[in-house]
């Protein structure tokens, strides 16, 4: 199935009640080959009208620190955990993300085949680095066995209301720029805590 024909899918669904509500569901937009996908929780206001992620004020800062790196959005793909904004921007629940996740999320990642995932915020991290806290490990790369690069990053909205995040999220996008270069050690010497039965390893970085 090819990202189109999941957007098409997506647009329709009406798998769980999120989609009763919905002005635009969100599939996602970008680069269908990128080596680095993006992953938020769920659109919000403006996304939902649109249909497009991050086009917001929070997508407007997003776009600063793709730029801070010598990306744009046509470099990535960009999407969210769940394609449906949920009422009065509540936390997606369970089902909902397990629907969405393993309907579409899933496959999306399957067929761009990324190099680099980046999780903004604690929701698509939890899919992938479960007991984690994204205060311990924002910024930071880590691998599984199958080479692939996970990295979280605070939701670019925190920087909104928190305006010494900025910097923060600046200084963590520096690891995508390392990755991309090639500045990797491969001899990690850190192992966070083991989410499944393929485990997540710190990767050095110089």
């Amino acid at each position: 199935m090819t990202l189109d024909e999941l957007a098409i899918q997506i647009r329709k669904c009406t798998l769980c009640e999120l989609a009763q509500g919905r002005t635009h569901a969100v599939p996602g937009e970008g680069n269908p080959q990128a080596e680095i996908m993006f992953i938020g929780e769920g659109p919000g206001a403006n996304e939902d009208k649109q249909g497009i992620p991050f086009c917001g004020a929070s997508g407007k800062f997003l776009d600063e620190l793709l730029k801070s790196i010598n990306l744009n959005r046509s470099d990535v793909f960009i999407t969210n955990v769940v394609k449906c904004r949920p009422p009065e921007n509540r936390d997606p629940l369970p089902q909902e993300i397990d629907i969405c996740t393993k309907h579409y999320l899933f496959n999306q990642i399957e067929v761009i085949n990324p190099k680099i995932i980046c999780f903004l915020g604690r929701y698509s991290m939890g899919l992938f680095m479960k007991d984690m806290k994204i205060s311990q490990v924002h910024g930071k790369a880590f691998r599984r066995k199958d080479g692939r690069y996970y990295i979280a990053f605070y939701h670019p909205a925190v920087a909104l209301y928190n305006g010494s995040m900025r910097q923060v999220l600046l200084n963590d996008f520096k690891v995508l720029d390392k990755i991309l270069k090639g500045k990797i050690k491969d001899d990690e010497k850190e192992t966070p805590p083991k989410s499944d039965d393929t485990p997540l390893e710190m990767v050095s970085l110089f």
